[in-house]
Order: C-alpha cells, then structure tokens, then sequence
C-alpha cells in the first residue's frame, strides 16, 4: 500500500498545484465568487467519503425550521436531471439524488431543491421563495458561491490532518482549505469519546484556530419503514442488510454491539439498483429460512429502494453532539440575525 502511495505521489504533486492556483485565483479576486444578502450556510468537507454532512443538515433543520423559512440546495449527486429542480412529490430519487428526497420527505416546512451550478440555484431560490436562510449541501470546494459561514466536518477515525491529496489519499484540495472554516465538527465519534482523546485531536486542529465541537452517529430505537419493530425485536428476527452509502461501518458496529445478527449485500456509495439487482435481493430474502425476517436499509438507501422493495424497513439515525450544541446553535442563530437583509 505504501509503495503504491509513493507511486501516486508525483500526481498528488500535481492535483495540489491546481487546487492551489484554483483557491489563490478565487481568494486574490480574480475568479468570481457571488455573495448573496441572504445567509448562506454551507456544510461540507476536505475529505472525499461520508463524513455526516446528511444528518449535520438535519440537525440545522431541525433547530431553525420553527424560526427561519430555510431552503436546502443540493446538486443532487446522480440524479437523470439537469439543471434547477425543485422538489415536490413526485420525484424520484432518480430525478433528484438521495439526500435531497431524504430532507424533501422528512422536513415539510421547508424547500428543497437541486442545481449543479450553486449560484443559479440560489437565485432561483431567493426569485422563487425568498428564504431567511439557505443550506447549501456539499458545496465546501464550489468557489463560485460565497458562503456567509462555513461548517467544516472531518471524521473521527479519518481526519484530514492524516490524509493526503488525490489520487494518494482523498483530499479534495489542501489542508489549508481548512482555513475557510468557520468551525470545525469532528463527526462519527464513539459515543464514550474520552476528554484525552478530544484534547488530542484538538491539538491536531490548532494550527487552524477554528472552535472544534464533537458529534456522534444517534441511532433511533425501532425501525421505520414497513414494519416498526425494537432493536430488541430484531434479536430475533433474520436481517438482510442493504446499504449504499460510503462507509457503512458505523451502522455494522451499532447492530453487532446490538446483538442483531445480519448478512450484509454492500453497494457503492448512491447506487442506483438495476430490475436484476431487485430481484437478486429479493430471492435472497426469500430463500431466508426463518419465519420471522426482515430487510433492513439505511434511512438514505430506503429513498432509492422504497418505491422497489414492499418489505423494507430503515433505522432514522441522527447527529448528536457528546457536548457543545447550546453553543453551537447558538452561535448559528446569532450569524442568521447578523446578516438578515
């Protein structure tokens, strides 16, 4: 593995001097960034994978959507269409990617909508909804938009202070992009994430001068979907687990610390599932001998297999802060009221 990382080396030499002139020529002026007077918040990361940025948006809903008319703007990774989408409830995740349906269907007082290019997507937002506040999903590197704050989400187990630049690692740009950030989320961390420990990844991040908070993957204790049963009604229960996502491990270790017993068929990250592979995960269900069993997904997953699998149930998962939330939502209101227009 090293020596294939050393092989790599000369084109992350290469990927970093054109990330870098990209960064000087947008910081310098002379590539175009378009502010906005309507706070922007973006969620994003320097890492390529899943750092949490799904339930991070989430939780910014969930705590302003009583408050503040927010839209969610998103590309829509994967998604058969071009251009400026607003959802409503006949999209598909085919039509609109997985995230954006995800937040469509469980946040009703607010807009989602989906554009590759950022800049006319919130113009299309502020014409058409005139929101108090958008969210810009995954729009860390999309220079061309002006954020008014920017949240930055490295994971626990892969900081980007340990990473490398594409292809040798999966930095998306340098660990100077940090820089940008308003703050910094260290996500996906053990639930028992001890004060040394943090102290030490803190130490890592100094060098930034950002607030660091830390957060953990919350799971919900019964599924959704077509059957609501317990975590402790799935000890019982035959498990076919399906997942698409980046890193499925975190939910791997919640049911094997859970007691629940699965066999798991991986798919990559925002799969779309052809008729055949439907039918392949159907028959293995089928051939499941006991009489109690179930197919389980992940709440992102289900937005893509729901319309295909009758029998399919989720588990909700949410971020949660180990300490710091006052605060930090605090801090989230106070730029909000700052820059209303």
């Amino acid at each position: 593995m090293k020596f294939v990382r050393f092989l790599l080396f000369p084109f992350a030499i290469l990927y970093d001097l054109i990330t870098s002139i990209r960064n000087f020529f947008f910081n310098s002026g002379f590539l175009k960034e378009t502010s906005f007077q309507t706070p922007i918040i973006v969620v994003g990361n320097l890492n390529v994978g899943g750092t949490g940025k799904t339930p991070q948006i989430e939780h910014l809903v969930r705590f302003l959507k009583d408050v503040y008319n927010i839209s969610v703007l998103s590309r829509g990774y994967k998604r058969k269409t071009k251009g400026f989408v607003r959802l409503n409830e006949n999209h598909t995740a085919k039509d609109v990617g997985d995230e954006p349906l995800q937040y469509f269907k469980k946040f009703s007082q607010i807009t989602v909508a989906v554009d590759e290019n950022r800049v006319e997507g919130v113009n299309n937002l502020v014409q058409q909804i005139a929101p108090e506040v958008v969210l810009l999903d995954d729009a860390y590197q999309h220079r061309k938009i002006k954020g008014s704050f920017y949240i930055l989400l490295t994971k626990h187990d892969d900081l980007f202070t340990d990473d490398f630049l594409l292809p040798m690692g999966n930095l998306r740009e340098s660990r100077a992009g940090a820089k940008r950030a308003d703050l910094i989320i260290v996500t996906k961390c053990p639930f028992d994430l001890k004060e040394v420990e943090k102290n030490k990844i803190k130490r890592k991040l100094q060098r930034y001068k950002k607030e660091v908070y830390f957060t953990t993957i919350s799971y919900a204790d019964k599924t959704s979907g077509s059957q609501q049963l317990s975590l402790d009604d799935l000890k019982n229960i035959e498990v076919l687990l399906i997942t698409g996502i980046a890193n499925p491990n975190p939910l791997l270790e919640f049911l094997t610390k859970k007691e629940i017993k699965f066999t798991h068929l991986k798919f990559s990250d925002h799969h779309h599932f052809s008729s055949r592979e439907i039918e392949e995960i159907q028959q293995k269900f089928e051939a499941m001998s006991a009489a109690n069993k179930l197919i389980l997904t992940t709440e992102k997953d289900y937005t893509r297999l729901s319309r295909k699998l009758k029998e399919l149930s989720f588990l909700e998962i949410k971020t949660r802060f180990l300490d710091g939330e006052n605060k930090f939502n605090a801090i989230i209101k106070s730029h909000i009221q700052q820059n209303r227009c």
